[in-house]
């Protein structure tokens, strides 16, 4: 099958945590750069990776990549990629842009000039001199990055995060494609109880459930690039029907999430039923204080509230100060704590295992680790 390059988006921080997802889904040529991973792969991987990747933003059709550093090399060397080999006559293709270091900084001419010479280059194929643009819809983006334009077409549509399950959401929500990576970071496995005390529109531990029943992320939406002519349906079915098969809905897990707030809750659950897991998470109108488990061990995965966006920053610091004394009733339990908080082990009264500096949004966060003792091993 015909071999296409690349790219799956991500934010800043997650690459590996991407590279790590393809690397489980197959894919071994691998080339980590900040923002992306570009690998090579048949065309099944559009559709696979669409449908299964939890942490990255967006697949992208790499279509070419050069020196630029005049318009007229944007131009003639736009015009010589084989735009007809992908995009068919009567399609929609707008052109994004954007441009970091580099000589053509203005996005909006390097956006017509590219646009320009997709069109010069269509002309040739379907020998028309106009474009109704009617059709299915191929997204082109010109990024420049230190005078290197690399030409791609986007293959998702809607942002990866959009699952399908979130139609409200309580203030500052999660991002799911960062709440999923919280958790492939933390280690979470579907056999250790999980507990987010901050749970709000419930993004944690519904993506917990759906990486401890192997439901595909993509399962429940659709695809820009499903109508594409050069994708056959086949693969698309086949690649869905791969989510079918392996999703486990049987396994049990021990998924809880609690808020302060009523409201937040019926959200939550509300979300819970649209990815249709449910079933499978307790959620409760409880305060951080009021925290507790009869687990043994288990793992705290959360995103408390930072102050820069929600109340008051002294509560917040009152909040941190208070949560060691809280948790301390699960000393045997792991804590993952996602902050925008520079002082928060100052705060916390105890210094991180480990400390990974993360993006939610254009908000710089720490996720601050706390590793507690290892479960002994099960007697034979």
């Amino acid at each position: 099958m015909e071999k296409v390059d690349l790219i799956a988006t991500a934010t800043f921080g997650l690459e590996a945590v991407v590279a790590d997802e393809l690397k489980a889904l197959g894919y071994d040529d691998l080339k980590i750069e900040n923002g992306r991973v570009i690998f090579s792969a048949d065309l099944s991987a559009i559709c696979r990776t669409n449908l299964w990747l939890r942490t990255a933003d967006r697949v992208r059709l790499k279509v070419g990549e050069f020196r630029a550093t005049t318009f007229d090399d944007l131009f003639e060397q736009t015009k010589t990629l084989p735009w007809a080999d992908i995009i068919p006559d009567g399609a929609t293709f707008p052109v994004d842009g954007k441009s970091v270091q580099s000589t053509l900084f203005s996005i909006s001419d390097s956006q017509a000039i590219v646009k320009k010479a997709v069109v010069e280059s269509l002309k040739k194929r379907y020998k028309t001199e106009w474009f109704k643009e009617e059709g299915p819809l191929y997204r082109i983006e010109v990024s420049i990055l230190k005078d290197i334009a690399t030409l791609t077409i986007d293959t998702s549509g809607a942002g990866l995060h959009k699952r399908g399950y979130r139609e409200a959401g309580s203030e500052a929500p999660l991002r799911e494609t960062l709440a999923a990576a919280m958790l492939l970071i933390a280690r979470w496995q579907p056999h250790i109880a999980l507990i987010d005390p901050f749970c709000g529109s419930g993004t944690i531990p519904i993506e917990a459930a759906m990486i401890g029943q192997n439901i595909a992320p993509g399962m429940n939406r659709n695809f820009v690039s499903e109508q594409w002519s050069l994708i056959p349906k086949e693969l698309w079915h086949e690649a869905r029907r791969e989510t079918h098969e392996k999703a486990d809905y049987n396994r049990e897990l021990d998924l809880s999430g609690t808020d302060i707030s009523d409201k937040s809750i019926k959200i939550a659950r509300k979300n819970a039923a649209e990815a249709g897991v449910e079933d499978m998470i307790h959620f409760q109108v409880r305060p951080f204080s009021e925290l507790s488990s009869k687990k043994k061990y288990g793992k705290i995965i959360c995103n408390p509230p930072y102050g820069e966006r929600l109340g008051n920053l002294k509560e917040v610091e009152r909040l941190y100060s208070g949560m060691r004394k809280t948790l301390k009733k699960l000393d045997t339990w792991s804590y993952y704590i996602l902050t925008a908080s520079e002082n928060f082990e100052k705060l916390f009264g105890k210094k991180a295992s480990k400390r990974r500096k993360l993006y939610h949004g254009n908000i710089k966060v720490h996720y601050y680790q706390y590793f507690g003792p290892r479960p002994p091993k099960p007697t034979i």
